[in-house]
């Protein structure tokens, strides 16, 4: 299978092929996830609550994003993977955000990154693509403006909402993303939003019509509990397995029965 590219996300979209996308923060993991056939790893940085057990994102540093970034990296042989840009790494000036974008590129072994906002960022976006960096742009309900939003709230629901996404859209187009995520906003506007783009747009959270998916792993999985929102689909219940099997090796243990001569040198 060869290694997907950027070129081969704008491809499918021009076939009308959807676009397969999921998060991985580790080797085990990522090598799985690549292992499936899935058109791009996101090493996103839902790793704070995932992975770190934060509240939120607003936390998570460039340096654990990286050390992430690289352990996805060694594991994926055909995946894109993606770095995700996280909080104030990006939004104090031009130069950060390019000398950090770059560095998921020369340090973790990106080939690209993901980073929120539009027209804000548009500055950044046409930076990092001119330092050939590409870009995946994300808009909608941004995690790292929970405090702006006032939570995670659907975005765009009213006309002039959704009229401004739609221009976001284009204005993130325009500077140079090959890609934009789609999160939490209505149906029918990621549907019209993906109809006025070149560039193929990723949903969670935003129904069908958008030209590819992604979800955070432990969710697909069933590792993360602590709150599920109404776009997760569980594919899995990896979470009640794996407990089920420490409470069989705990009981074995304590009754003498493992290990056992099988599981002993002689």
């Amino acid at each position: 299978m060869p290694k997907t590219t950027v070129q081969d996300f704008l491809k499918k979209k021009a076939e009308g092929r959807k676009i397969t996308v999921l998060t991985a923060y580790d080797y085990p993991f990522a090598q799985i996830v690549d292992e499936a056939g899935i058109d791009a790893v996101l090493v996103g940085d839902s790793l704070g609550v995932v992975v770190q057990g934060l509240e939120n994102t607003l936390p998570v540093t460039m340096d654990e994003m990286i050390y992430h970034t690289k352990m996805v990296s060694r594991a994926v042989k055909n995946a894109l993977v993606i770095g995700d840009m996280p909080f104030m790494s990006y939004q104090s000036c031009i130069e950060d955000a390019v000398r950090n974008a770059g560095r998921f590129l020369k340090e973790g072994g990106a080939a690209a990154i993901k980073i929120e906002g539009g027209s804000e960022v548009a500055d950044r976006i046409r930076a990092m693509t001119r330092s050939d960096i590409p870009v995946v742009a994300h808009i909608g309900l941004t995690p790292q403006s929970i405090h702006r939003m006032g939570g995670y709230k659907v975005q765009g629901k009213s006309k002039s909402a959704a009229k401004k996404l739609l221009e976001e859209a284009k204005i993130v187009e325009d500077a140079g993303a090959f890609s934009v995520v789609l999160e939490g906003i209505p149906l029918p506007l990621a549907k019209e939003i993906t109809r006025s783009l070149s560039i193929p747009t990723i949903g969670i959270g935003a129904g069908p019509h958008c030209d590819g998916q992604v979800l955070v792993l432990h969710d697909l999985l069933g590792l993360f509990d602590r709150f599920v929102p109404k776009f997760i689909k569980r594919y899995a219940k990896l979470k009640e397995e794996a407990l089920k099997a420490m409470l069989e090796y705990k009981k074995e243990v304590e009754e003498g029965i493992f290990p056992s001569e099988e599981q002993s040198f002689k």
